[in-house]
């Protein structure tokens, strides 16, 4: 008998498990008549403030429009040059572009997956024609990124620090909780992520008013009052449905999150001595595994002997920003190259992972690896 597929990720499996709570929040947005904006937005901005330990939470329609958003209020526009990576979703750097301002890609840390804070420093040493203006760290897979060398060159050169949080809700940075330790977070509830809506949805988070301000009046024309623009802004509200869905979300998170990091530990004790590179810990850091990332030289034929045994697993990302046809030798791209993102981009292999999946499931997922190497 063929053992049932495992998926790299379920989003419904989520569904399923509040099945109740979320069709009973669905049909009260229905039945209010208040589909765009209303109560049920400020309510879960309230309450994903709080969670976070922040003054302000302004939804919007993406986690994409979330950094567009945030680079704007920040001051950040045409010309100016804004510091990420090459390893990430294409979002982040698109979102950059949205804003008018110029990507500058610096590499990941040896070993790691995140901004490499040496790696930015030599390209502020040496940037292209344009203002430095902002650093956008990610952090990816659920590690934050090194954040105490970037703000140091952030406050030293008079910038702002942007925060991808796109897939690190819950992670903490020495004991802060990413999102809340630059001058805005951003964050994405696409489906999969560890607090996911069902459709699109992101937020901004900060705690000078002044940027709330400008992030809620750029979410909807500009208006200050209604109707009446007071900047140019655009169109990117979160929708009270997902709201609601959110909302009903948000209490299990740090459950959802413990369960993501035993079954990391479960991986990590069952692939332990083959010839993997496993997910690192480091000790500053709080890491809430969106994804439990592998790297192996073999990657490929690991990946079909997976397959094959009805596993499902995934490659984020398989192709670096700046190699994709719409951006190839058009990035600002760090003079020595990105020798890490590109090894990486080679290795990287997501296994399995969701709050839901049982242990059986790991373990036979630790098995068929284990089978692969023999």
């Amino acid at each position: 008998m063929t053992a049932p597929p495992i998926p790299q990720t379920d989003p419904r499996a989520g569904y399923f498990e509040r099945k109740r709570e979320i069709d009973a929040a669905v049909a009260r947005v229905l039945a209010s008549g208040q589909y765009i904006g209303g109560r049920e937005v400020e309510a879960f901005e309230a309450a994903f403030a709080a969670w976070l330990g922040v003054g302000h939470a302004v939804g919007t329609g993406s986690g994409t429009d979330a950094i567009e958003l945030a680079l704007r209020a920040l001051g950040v526009g045409p010309g100016d040059l804004v510091f990420t990576v090459s390893h990430t979703a294409v979002a982040t750097v698109a979102a950059v572009e949205r804003a008018g301002a110029v990507p500058v890609l610096v590499d990941i840390e040896p070993g790691g997956f995140t901004m490499d804070p040496a790696c930015l420093e030599a390209a502020l040493r040496d940037p292209p024609a344009g203002r430095p203006a902002a650093i956008l760290p990610v952090h990816l897979y659920g590690e934050p990124a090194d954040l105490t060398p970037l703000l140091d060159l952030d406050r030293r050169l008079g910038m702002r620090l942007v925060e991808d949080c796109a897939q690190s809700h819950g992670a903490a940075y020495r004991r802060r909780p990413t999102g809340s330790i630059g001058d805005i977070g951003c964050f994405s509830f696409y489906p999969t992520k560890n607090l996911g809506a069902l459709g699109d949805a992101g937020m901004t988070v900060t705690d000078n008013p002044e940027f709330a301000r400008a992030l809620r009046e750029l979410r909807e024309y500009g208006w200050r009052e209604r109707y009446v623009s007071a900047r140019t802004g655009i169109n990117t509200r979160l929708d009270p449905l997902q709201a609601a869905i959110l909302g009903c979300g948000l209490p299990q998170l740090d459950d959802g999150n413990r369960r993501r990091q035993r079954i990391a530990a479960r991986y990590d004790e069952g692939l332990a001595g083959l010839p993997l590179a496993l997910p690192r810990r480091r000790p500053e850091c709080s890491h809430v595994f969106h994804q439990y990332v592998i790297r192996s030289a073999e990657r490929d034929r690991l990946r079909e002997h997976l397959r094959i045994a009805h596993i499902g697993t995934g490659i984020h990302y398989p192709v670096p920003v700046h190699l994709q046809p719409a951006y190839l030798g058009r990035l600002g791209e760090f003079p020595a190259g990105l020798p890490e993102t590109i090894r990486a981009a080679r290795e990287i292999l997501s296994l399995p992972i969701y709050p839901q999946l049982g242990a059986e499931v790991v373990d036979r997922v630790i098995a068929e690896i284990r089978r692969f190497f023999g």
